[in-house]
């Protein structure tokens, strides 16, 4: 059987075709399974004391992406917080974008993959109900004070007591005096007996003596005298 021109020309079109469709379908699954949305995940999570975003991208075939975060406030007005570039594997590939995230916060993650082959978000991110903290930030329990030595029995024990300033005052009252110490039972004659002045006070008394003897014999002469007359 021999082989025409016209059939070899048919045969030739027919394995571009089906070259064609293979690629067109090569084509479309490989781009279905290389970059889609549910291949990026978003966490938040703490790093110390500090919180971050955390996006991993488990892209087997390793598409390039750019990842960009947003915070969203009450109001719906977004802040962007931060953005990197990734290219993912099986095992997956994580970025990290530093971010203190308050409890409760939420946060919008776009991932737009190289070639425009993704362009969209993931779903809103959440933050854990508690804040990041670390064990050093634990308040630990004041340490109880230890007692103070006490100063005040040294200073009790200075005063005097009664006794000791009577015993002190004693020796005072009884010092040593050049006087004789009056005999025993006859403290009376001491106190009434002669001093240092007796032979003073009899000399004086003797005077007297005489001037009153003289003037009591010159008084009676004088009388005599008169009597005479």
């Amino acid at each position: 059987m021999s082989i025409t021109r016209r059939n070899a020309r048919r045969s030739v079109r027919i394995l571009g075709v089906a070259s064609a469709s293979a690629a067109v379908v090569l084509g479309l699954s490989s781009t279905a399974s290389a970059c889609v949305i549910g291949d990026f995940k978003a966490e938040a999570k703490c790093d110390g004391a500090k919180g971050v975003i955390v996006v991993t991208d488990n892209d087997a075939i390793g598409t390039p992406a750019h990842i960009t975060v947003f915070r969203k406030d009450t109001s719906g007005v977004e802040t962007k917080v931060g953005e990197k570039e990734v290219k993912g594997s099986a095992a997956g590939t994580s970025v990290t974008i530093p971010e203190d995230w308050k409890p409760s916060a939420t946060y919008r993650v776009h991932i737009k993959a190289a070639g425009n082959i993704l362009d969209e978000d993931t779903p809103d991110l959440t933050t854990p109900s508690t804040a990041c903290k670390t064990e050093s930030s634990t308040p630990t329990p004041p340490a109880s004070p230890k007692p103070s030595p006490s100063t005040s029995a040294p200073a009790e024990s200075a005063s005097p007591t009664p006794s000791d300033s009577a015993s002190h005052s004693a020796p005072a009252s009884a010092a040593p005096s050049n006087a004789p110490s009056p005999a025993a039972g006859s403290s009376n004659l001491a106190e009434t007996g002669a001093s240092s002045n007796t032979p003073l006070i009899a000399g004086i008394a003797g005077a007297l003596v005489v001037v009153g003897g003289g003037a009591v014999w010159f008084g009676m002469r004088r009388r005599g005298a008169r009597g005479n007359s």
